[in-house]
């Protein structure tokens, strides 16, 4: 069975820091791409960051760029979003997703975790 497990979601302050960890199983995960993805109330899901199964060249969406940063470790199957200088924009539930390539439309999901970032 393949599973996705978004952890490390939670309230901070405008400035403040947070990392998300995504534990996968039942899948070969060296050989996927996984990527982060959030969903604010009321509007569409955002394709976040992205990193191939070698982190090579990851990709990350424009409002993100210098203060997110992608990585993962493939012995413990787990991908993480660092995330930095937080602002109120930044809340919505956050997924992890995977594929054999980063696409919008991933194969695999987790269940999400909130990130909530207060003014």
């Amino acid at each position: 069975e393949v599973q996705l497990v978004e952890s490390g979601g939670g309230l901070v302050q405008a400035g403040g820091s947070l990392t998300l960890s995504c534990v996968t199983s039942g899948f070969t995960f060296d050989g996927h791409a996984v990527g982060w993805f959030r969903q604010a109330p009321d509007k569409a899901r955002e394709g976040v960051s992205c990193i191939s199964p070698t982190a090579i060249g990851p990709y990350y969406a424009d409002s993100v760029k210098g203060r997110f940063t992608i990585s993962r470790d493939n012995a413990k199957k787990t991908a993480y979003l660092i995330m930095n200088s937080l602002q109120p924009e930044d809340t919505a539930v956050y997924y992890c997703a995977a594929d054999t390539f980063c696409t919008p439309a991933m194969t695999y999901w987790g269940v999400g975790t909130q990130v909530t970032v207060s003014s």
